[in-house]
C-alpha cells in the first residue's frame, strides 16, 4: 500500500529507540515497489518485507511490514527499531552513491520528521552505522540529527 506522508502514521507499541535508514542497493533510477521488495526478502528466508517504510523515486511512501511487528532490517535492532528503505543506492556503475531524487529527499526528511514526533526518544542512523555496509550512501546519522 502507498500512501502520501500526511496521512496518519501508526504508532507502535514496541518500545522504538532507533529509526534506520536503508537503500535498496539498485540502480539510480530504477523503479523498485513494495512488492518487490516483499519477494526478494521472502527469497532471502524472511517471513516477508523487512522495512516498515519504502520511499519510491517520486517520493511515494510505501507501507511495508507493520510497525507493530519487528522488522528484518539491522541485525541486533529489530526488536526496537522502524526500518525506513529509500529506492537507489548505487550508481549506473553499480557503486554506492546517494542517488536520492529530489522527491526522495522531501518525503524521506518529512517522513523522518514525522516518525520522530511519534517516537521522540528514537535516534535515526543509517543501517551503515551498525554494519560493515555503504547502506544508505549517505551519513544519515549527520543529516538527520536535528529533526
Amino acid at each position: 500500500m502507498e500512501t502520501h506522508i500526511g496521512q496518519a502514521l501508526e504508532k507502535s507499541r514496541r518500545n522504538i529507540t532507533e529509526i534506520i535508514v536503508h537503500c535498496t542497493a539498485t540502480h539510480a533510477g530504477r523503479g523498485v515497489s513494495v512488492s518487490d521488495i516483499d519477494c526478494w526478502h521472502r527469497q532471502r528466508g524472511f517471513n516477508g518485507i523487512g522495512y516498515h517504510y519504502v520511499v519510491s523515486l517520486d517520493g511515494r511512501i510505501g507501507q511495508g511490514r507493520p510497525v507493530h511487528l519487528a522488522g528484518a532490517h539491522c541485525k541486533g535492532h529489530n526488536s526496537n527499531s522502524i526500518g525506513v528503505v529509500y529506492v537507489g543506492g548505487l550508481d549506473t556503475n553499480g557503486r554506492a552513491a546517494d542517488t536520492r531524487t529530489a522527491a526522495q529527499r522531501k518525503a524521506l526528511a518529512e517522513l523522518l520528521g514525522n516518525l520522530r514526533k511519534l517516537y521522540p526518544g528514537a535516534a535515526i542512523h543509517g543501517h551503515r552505522d551498525f554494519a560493515a555496509k555503504d547502506c544508505p550512501c549517505f551519513d544519515a546519522t549527520k543529516e538527520y540529527a536535528t529533526l
